[in-house]
């Protein structure tokens, strides 16, 4: 596969739209970006149990609406409801790491 001379990385793409990590609007992109992916988790880990929104709510003792708001924007969410979500709602265990990046 050739690949074009016009391709550019997706930290290329970035650097050019919202700065090189470390500038204020790329940080604010970067905790946008991982508070979308944890309420995508969250439903593709409900959707893979069968459990609708409600059901995951009644299991950790919050509304439908609540759970909805995570899914769709986790960004307004404190670490023991997530976890709550997590091994109440869902009966999982959380994993998690830390990146200090390159270098």
């Amino acid at each position: 596969m050739k690949i074009s001379k016009n391709t550019i990385s997706l930290n290329q793409l970035l650097d050019e739209k919202y700065g090189r990590k470390g500038d204020p609007k790329r940080e604010k992109w970067e905790t946008e970006y991982e508070a979308f992916r944890l309420g995508v988790l969250l439903e593709e880990a409900r959707l893979k149990l069968g459990l609708s929104q409600e059901e995951v709510a009644k299991r950790c003792g919050t509304n439908k609406s609540y759970i909805s708001r995570v899914e769709n924007d986790a960004t307004d969410m404190r670490m023991s409801t997530f976890m709550r979500i997590v091994q109440q709602g869902l009966g999982g265990h959380l994993e998690m790491s830390i990146d200090l990046g390159e270098g």
